[in-house]
């Protein structure tokens, strides 16, 4: 229900951020303009409400709003439950990343579901060496395609069925190799114009950005509920990816923040562009 105008001029500063925190929590994610409209308060009194919320840990600041707890908390949901969401999303995005693989390469690819829809795309391609922290990749990937596939060792984080630890191998001499790769794939857990990409968990986050530095080029997958959130984990800015691959175009605020720091947006809708020279 909406607040009167005259009940809106009466409440009391503490009483507008109790309804304001309750009206986050039951619609998920808001913005400040909605906020500020429907309570009757200027943008700069919402932002300044939001702040004091998220330091209270209330909700979570996004850019140009905010999401509830719950909705953080769902981002990082068992991976069996992540399989059922945004399906045909994360279809495109795989058909639409396998693009950017190129015969006899090295992809180094990290967990989550965006990625094996990737993995399922790749039948075409041949003689792939593939590195991965998602245990179910293996048992994803084309047999046809693969030369070679090697799952980094580590804690197995059970929610999400992904190692977590050094993206390196060791020797029989227990001598540590250094790895490079062609290309990175990375699916994150929220893309944001002054955020970056940003994943829920640290240790997750530590490793994609591994990952991202062992490559030379870096494609980051997220579908387009993904825009303009923010999770607990920076992986790294805009810039650090070559290439954005999503379903549909983000909104005008992160296009242009991707456009400034030189990503390439590719989404179902744009002409197929052919992968960059390393």
């Amino acid at each position: 229900m909406s607040v009167g105008r005259d009940e809106r001029q009466r409440q009391l500063p503490a009483g507008r951020k109790a309804q304001l925190a309750a009206y986050v929590a039951d619609t998920g994610e808001v913005t400040v303009a909605e906020l500020a409209e429907r309570f009757g308060v200027s943008i700069d009194t919402v932002r300044r409400d939001l702040d004091q919320l998220a330091a209270e840990g209330v909700l979570v600041r996004t850019y140009g709003g905010a999401v509830s707890l719950s909705t953080v908390v769902r981002a990082d949901r068992a991976v069996d439950q992540r399989l059922t969401v945004q399906e045909q999303e994360k279809e495109k995005i795989g058909a639409l990343a396998a693009s950017l693989v190129q015969d006899g390469s090295t992809i180094v690819v990290n967990g989550g579901t965006t990625t094996l829809a990737l993995a399922r795309n790749l039948g075409q391609h041949r003689d792939l060496t593939v590195a991965t922290n998602n245990l179910l990749m293996p048992g994803v990937l084309p047999p046809t395609a693969i030369r070679d596939i090697y799952v980094f060792g580590g804690a197995v984080r059970a929610l999400t069925l992904a190692t977590i630890g050094p993206v390196s191998f060791r020797a029989n001499t227990g001598a540590e190799l250094d790895i490079s790769c062609d290309l990175a794939l990375i699916g994150v857990g929220a893309v944001a114009a002054d955020a970056g990409y940003t994943t829920s968990n640290l240790a997750e986050a530590a490793m994609m950005q591994e990952m991202i530095s062992r490559a030379a080029r870096v494609a980051i997958l997220a579908d387009s509920s993904k825009f303009g959130r923010r999770l607990f984990a920076q992986i790294s800015e805009l810039g650090a990816a070559d290439y954005l691959v999503t379903d549909t175009a983000p909104p005008p605020d992160l296009r242009d923040a991707l456009k400034a720091s030189g990503v390439e947006l590719l989404t179902p809708a744009a002409k197929a562009l052919a992968p960059r020279q390393a």
